[in-house]
């Protein structure tokens, strides 16, 4: 990067200077350019987001997770039978209940909604959700249901989040900067394929994080504190961005004196009473919270599921770690290998809290997570995606390289899955809309290794559409997949 490209803050932080066009030429740019000269500019982002529902519902026509394939389904089924759980099964049981069966294994925010979701669907039809006897339940209504509450609730929580952050993020841009921003943002292709093709609800976690990342922008801390234990309450996974809120918080505290120390009370006290309030139905035993834990953390289930892209999956090609350590020791190599990943970024926010720092830090952070944390899932790459993703007008080049690789990462479930030509599809788009891969980068050997990874990519297509496995391998193009 130049320096006629960057700027520096009080803080002595890098920032790069959107004024150079990081978008160059770019069909969207060049619609939002025409969008403004036909005095059209102030609909675009009514424009973006009707289209981003327009996309989102075209994904949805296709397959969910584990459609007609009997006995367990898939996570569709999962997020069926939690509405159907927590509608006629008592709070007191919601952990206890038929774990075999996609047990509840989410905090309880999750099954607040998913009670919410089930009282309203049971409206339309209850034998959506009758108890026990609505399992492994398919129709195309109960699927226009589901898939019609996904959309709902990111675009209540999720969508507005994203603009206001890039409405901060960008304020001194122009408005098709922070236009260009929404709608790279919203069309990001690994959140939509997973959400609305293989069906869950991270935009409702992902949104709650943006939305504490707004408040700590406009330094309303206490709630951004519950913002983000909301999102806590809803998937643990938000766990992964944790260390960076802690130290940018905690550094905030150190670093103003006056009124640190009392900001330190607030922020404890408002963490203790919004995770009473979520718990407290779970709270009446040790034992009941004990196993509302137990659920959310299943150490049993090993270092990693499936064939996941990060280090330990890809380790156990040559070392079976699984086979030479128990599960507690392995516990403890991979807590050692996330803290050791993350604590350089964690100590330098805590030491410089600043805004822009928090951003990078909580790529950081999330990143360590799924390259190093115990038990990881192929979709946890949507938590580093997030804040790489809002830095796209930022770091273009890595921030698509990134979302391109990602997506690729979780090409295996989204076969597994039947979503192969939506991959394709809103792949190539979000990457035509950009131009992403013309952009240039310093050093140039970076476009180099880029370009190199895309063609790798697209050999392992290739083979994987045309050649069978080997049988005594049939997981070789899984595992050239994640070992990318």
């Amino acid at each position: 990067m130049s320096k006629s490209s960057e700027t520096v803050d009080n803080n002595g932080f890098i920032i790069p200077n959107n004024d150079q066009d990081p978008v160059v030429d770019s069909p969207a740019e060049r619609w939002l350019n025409w969008l403004g000269q036909t005095n059209l500019g102030k609909c675009s982002t009514v424009i973006t987001l009707l289209f981003g529902i327009y996309v989102r519902w075209n994904v949805g026509l296709n397959p969910y997770s584990g459609q007609n394939i009997p006995p367990m389904y898939g996570d569709y089924e999962a997020q069926r039978h939690w509405m159907e759980l927590t509608l006629h099964v008592p709070m007191n049981r919601w952990y206890y209940y038929d774990l075999e069966w996609w047990g509840l294994d989410y905090p309880p925010l999750t099954a607040y909604v998913s009670w919410i979701c089930g009282k309203i669907g049971s409206m339309f039809n209850p034998e959506w959700f009758a108890l026990d006897v609505s399992r492994g339940f398919e129709s195309e209504e109960s699927k226009l249901f589901m898939r019609s509450s996904v959309l709902i609730l990111e675009y209540l929580i999720y969508v507005p989040s994203v603009i206001v952050f890039v409405n901060w993020w960008l304020a001194s841009k122009s408005w098709q900067k922070r236009r260009l921003a929404v709608l790279f943002i919203l069309l990001q292709p690994a959140l939509i394929l997973i959400d609305h093709g293989h069906f869950q609800y991270n935009s409702v976690m992902l949104g709650l994080t943006v939305w504490s990342l707004n408040c700590f922008f406009y330094e309303y801390d206490v709630i951004g504190s519950v913002a983000f234990c909301l999102a806590l309450g809803f998937k643990q996974m938000s766990l992964y961005f944790s260390p960076a809120i802690f130290a940018y918080l905690l550094g905030k505290c150190i670093k103003n004196k006056p009124q640190g120390f009392i900001l330190f009370v607030k922020l404890g006290v408002t963490v203790i009473i919004t995770f009473a309030i979520m718990f407290f139905p779970f709270l009446d035993s040790v034992e009941h919270i004990s196993q509302v834990i137990i659920r959310m953390f299943p150490l049993n289930r090993g270092l990693y599921e499936d064939k996941v892209a990060n280090f330990w999956c890809a380790i156990n090609i040559i070392i079976k770690l699984r086979e030479m350590f128990e599960i507690h020791v392995l516990t403890r190599i991979s807590l050692f290998a996330t803290l050791l990943a993350i604590l350089p970024s964690c100590i330098n926010l805590g030491l410089n809290p600043d805004k822009h720092r928090l951003v990078y830090c909580l790529a950081n952070s999330a990143l360590a997570f799924f390259m190093f944390s115990f038990q990881v899932h192929e979709k946890s790459i949507l938590l580093p995606a997030l804040p790489i993703t809002l830095l796209i007008l930022d770091e273009p080049f890595w921030s698509s390289w990134f979302n391109n690789v990602a997506l690729f990462s979780m090409f295996p479930l989204l076969k597994k899955d039947r979503l192969i030509l939506p991959y394709f599809v809103i792949w190539f788009m979000w990457n035509w809309m950009g131009s992403f891969v013309q952009r240039d980068v310093k050093p140039v050997v970076l476009r180099y290794i880029s370009w190199a990874s895309y063609l790798v990519m697209a050999v392992i297509h290739f083979f994987d559409f045309n050649i069978d496995p080997p049988k005594r391998y049939p997981d070789l193009y899984i595992t050239n997949n994640f070992a990318i």
